[in-house]
């Protein structure tokens, strides 16, 4: 089992048996307005880390994001394995790079 099939279990325990003190229930207490700050902030802290040429803080980062993008998949009711078989499916994609559109910023 992977490292994010397990912190999804931990985190889905804890939506069905809340502790006290727990963060995680905290979270869930709050809603999903709460949950996605929380996601924007790491994503956010992420990006200055990167930025920063710091992969110590970076990898830290990027841990909180998993973390918090977890809790919110469990709030929303959608299991960690729906997320991986859609990497699986584009993991088999060949020449997947999408042509984006060229906007005229003048119009």
């Amino acid at each position: 089992m992977s490292v994010l099939k397990d912190l999804y279990n931990v985190v889905t325990d804890r939506r069905e048996n809340p502790q006290e003190g727990s963060y995680t229930c905290y979270l869930f207490e709050q809603g999903v307005d709460k949950i996605c700050k929380k996601c924007g902030e790491e994503c956010t802290e992420m990006v200055i880390a990167a930025k920063n040429q710091d992969n110590d803080e970076l990898k830290n980062e990027i841990a909180d994001l998993f973390y918090h993008v977890m809790v919110l998949c469990a709030n929303q009711g959608l299991d960690v394995t729906e997320v991986e078989a859609v990497l699986e499916e584009r993991s088999h994609k060949i020449g997947n790079l999408k042509q984006f559109h060229v906007s005229d910023h003048n119009t």
